[in-house]
């Protein structure tokens, strides 16, 4: 079973992203390899839906989550299809095969009080480093963009007379999202910073210590170091974007405009966050009207 071809399509006609293409691939080479192992076959017109029910048995029995499982048979699902548009086979043999239960999440997001405590922290920055780490965190939680596309922001992407970032999101889509005047003087006192910091210019905003070009791990320790003294919870860039939209939702900004600025291609992904505002104005009833208070009467 030859996945190669499929994994330059994701890859350059529909412009998965590099996360994305690489699950993809991990996901197809482990279904190849218990293919091999559990029926000796490896051509795909051959697949079975028995032997993929088989291979759900097996990832249960593995300990695999539902949620795992079931982004796993997605990935299958596409490839098939794929294979029937090229004329590799016949039927989708991943078609009729429901999808496993899963719990639902509600997004974890940083409290407005305890973002408040991080910014009031944050009274020297003086040197490049703490500029640096400060603005990764500031872009992620003012902008809700992904870790990736500040990775990939680039200083010509900063638009200082519109106050603007142009960021590059799946698939290459671009948009442009707002930033503050606040943020603005930070911005240009970094890039001034890092002029003086490196003597090779890198395109790049964020850079690492060295001046090359930011990372995933390094901006998630970045994220994780600068946020703990504030929560104990979960602290990673993807938190700072469900806080972003939290934060926006619960001020009153319509799902349509977060929808825009997140760059999600359907809205029922940022309704996602109208769970947290329920929640929210739960608590504040109960807090807040005396009925609610009352004990019940027996």
């Amino acid at each position: 079973m030859d996945i190669n071809s499929f994994i330059q399509y994701i890859s350059l006609e529909k412009q998965y992203s590099k996360h994305t293409v690489k699950a993809y691939q991990n996901d197809l080479s482990a279904f190849l390899y218990y293919l091999r192992d559990a029926f000796e076959i490896s051509e795909p017109s051959a697949v079975t839906r028995d032997m993929i029910r088989s291979w759900i048995v097996n990832l249960i029995d593995e300990g695999k989550s539902n949620i795992t499982i079931n982004r796993k048979l997605s990935t299958l699902k596409s490839y098939f299809n794929y294979l029937i548009k090229v004329g590799a086979v016949i039927k989708n043999p991943v078609k009729n095969i429901t999808a496993l239960k899963t719990p639902s999440y509600l997004p974890q997001f940083i409290t407005k009080e305890k973002m408040s405590l991080y910014y009031n922290s944050k009274k020297e920055l003086s040197d490049f480093d703490a500029l640096r780490n400060f603005l990764v965190v500031d872009i992620l939680y003012t902008t809700g963009i992904r870790e990736d596309e500040l990775i990939n922001l680039k200083e010509e992407d900063v638009n200082f007379s519109q106050n603007t970032f142009k960021v590059t999101g799946k698939r290459n889509k671009q948009r442009v999202i707002p930033f503050s005047e606040n943020e603005k003087s930070y911005v240009i006192r970094y890039m001034q910073l890092k002029a003086e910091q490196f003597s090779e210019p890198n395109p790049y905003l964020i850079v690492t210590n060295k001046g090359s070009r930011a990372y995933p791990k390094f901006i998630y320790r970045i994220v994780r170091h600068e946020l703990s003294t504030v929560t104990q919870s979960k602290k990673s860039p993807h938190v700072l974007r469900h806080t972003f939209a939290t934060h926006m939702l619960n001020e009153g900004a319509d799902l349509n405009t977060i929808k825009e600025i997140l760059g999600h291609a359907n809205l029922s992904a940022t309704q996602v966050y109208t769970h947290n505002t329920i929640e929210q104005l739960k608590s504040i009833y109960n807090h807040a009207h005396p009925r609610a208070q009352l004990k019940k009467e027996v």
